[in-house]
């Protein structure tokens, strides 16, 4: 069924905070900046603001994950205390999904005039110490088969889909060199990204450090300190303000949950990810050929061509090849995570999948921009559960 609000939500603004390792700064300070930039971004400033949402969970996997207010973790109710609009806030939302489901509750409220402008921010801080470190003294339930073979952290668990994939068809980790590489160039174009001015060679990837065999840790997307904000609001009240909109042609969910109890395998993704498509093609009307560029979820640097398959793009087991041959490259058949993803511009949970779908549809990419870009769609996740996928189109009817 055609989703009865397509293209008529609209995300106006768009606002960074630095991106770093380790800053100096709280959490909370710099959701402040981020959503100050979204607002002047838009041209507009804090009185407008009746509504926040965010997912402010999940910091990281291992260790002590720590739930600080203002230091681990930004609150929609804490953060608008701070911007000083909680006064006249009208709505909040607060998910325990990706940051992703909080945009789409956030069209809904805006769909629904339970509020007129809502920021969806992610604020995200990595404490020190190592990122999946086991440091429970007892594994229960799943976790007693998994943790004592070091299977208790994304990493193995991508890795372990990855090796299946290589056996199945073929391929070794030098057929994604090419997107490695690439990608990389893409984040050197991103004022945003991480690591901007430092690009790679094929060497670099190929000699790159293991984490789980096959994967590297150029595989995995950058832990960063920062925060990212989108200013949604009608796209009749964004046609008034400073810059053009992106438009939110509709929007999808997945449900699959791996009936195994195996966090991943290649097979759940699949049909993951395909479940999120089918349901994205009924609610926009759209199909795969319909899109100038593709932001698809990088936590870990696979996902990417699992997407590309997923949605149909290519058939299952030519996602690699797609990416391998340069097709999903600027200046490719479909320009792949151009402002270069989580790999390159820093794990902001989807964050940074919509703000680049945005950007390239209202032509404001820069030396990444994707000639032309009228529709992009974003994906987030591994296809699993609350995986989501986004359409984001040009304003053509000004």
């Amino acid at each position: 069924m055609m989703w009865a609000f397509r293209d008529k939500i609209a995300v106006a603004g768009v606002g960074y905070s630095p991106l770093t390792r380790r800053s100096e700064r709280s959490l909370a300070s710099l959701a402040v900046e981020a959503v100050d930039a979204a607002l002047g971004d838009a041209g507009v400033d804090r009185r407008v603001l009746d509504g926040l949402t965010t997912s402010p969970s999940m910091p990281r996997y291992g260790g002590a994950k720590g739930t600080v207010e203002g230091v681990d973790v930004v609150t929609p109710w804490a953060l608008g205390e701070r911007l000083g609009i909680h006064t006249h806030t009208r709505w909040t939302g607060s998910t325990n999904g990706m940051v992703t489901q909080a945009f789409m509750e956030a069209a809904m409220a805006i769909a629904s005039g339970v509020c007129s402008h809502v920021i969806v921010y992610r604020a995200l801080h990595v404490p020190p110490g190592s990122y999946i470190n086991y440091e429970n003294r007892f594994a229960v339930g799943p976790e007693q088969w998994l943790a004592p073979f070091g299977f208790s952290g994304p990493p193995s668990w991508a890795a372990s889909v990855v090796k299946r994939y290589f056996e199945m068809f073929g391929y070794s980790r030098d057929d994604f060199t090419r997107y490695i590489v690439d990608n990389r160039a893409n984040t050197c174009r991103n004022p945003h990204g991480f690591w901007r001015g430092k690009p790679l060679v094929a060497d670099d990837y190929r000699n790159a450090r293991m984490i789980a065999d096959p994967m590297s840790i150029l595989d995995c997307d950058i832990p960063v300190d920062g925060c990212v904000a989108l200013l949604l609001t009608s796209t009749e009240r964004a046609r008034d303000l400073k810059q053009k909109p992106a438009l939110l042609t509709g929007f999808s969910a997945g449900t699959h949950s791996p009936p195994t109890g195996v966090p991943m395998t290649l097979d759940d993704i699949w049909i993951g990810c395909e479940q999120v498509a089918t349901r994205l093609w009924e609610a926009t009307g759209m199909a795969p050929h319909d899109f100038d560029t593709a932001q698809l979820y990088d936590g870990f640097a696979p996902f990417v061509y699992l997407w590309l398959e997923g949605l149909g793009i290519v058939p299952r087991g030519e996602g690699l090849a797609f990416l391998r041959d340069g097709h999903g490259s600027l200046g490719g058949k479909l320009p792949v995570n151009t402002g270069g993803g989580a790999l390159g511009e820093g794990r902001l949970h989807g964050m940074t999948q919509l703000a680049e779908a945005v950007i390239q549809v209202t032509d404001r990419g820069g030396e990444r921009q994707v000639p032309g870009a009228r529709r992009a769609i974003a994906t987030i996740s591994n296809g699993l559960t609350k995986a989501t996928a986004f359409a984001i189109s040009r304003d053509e009817g000004q």
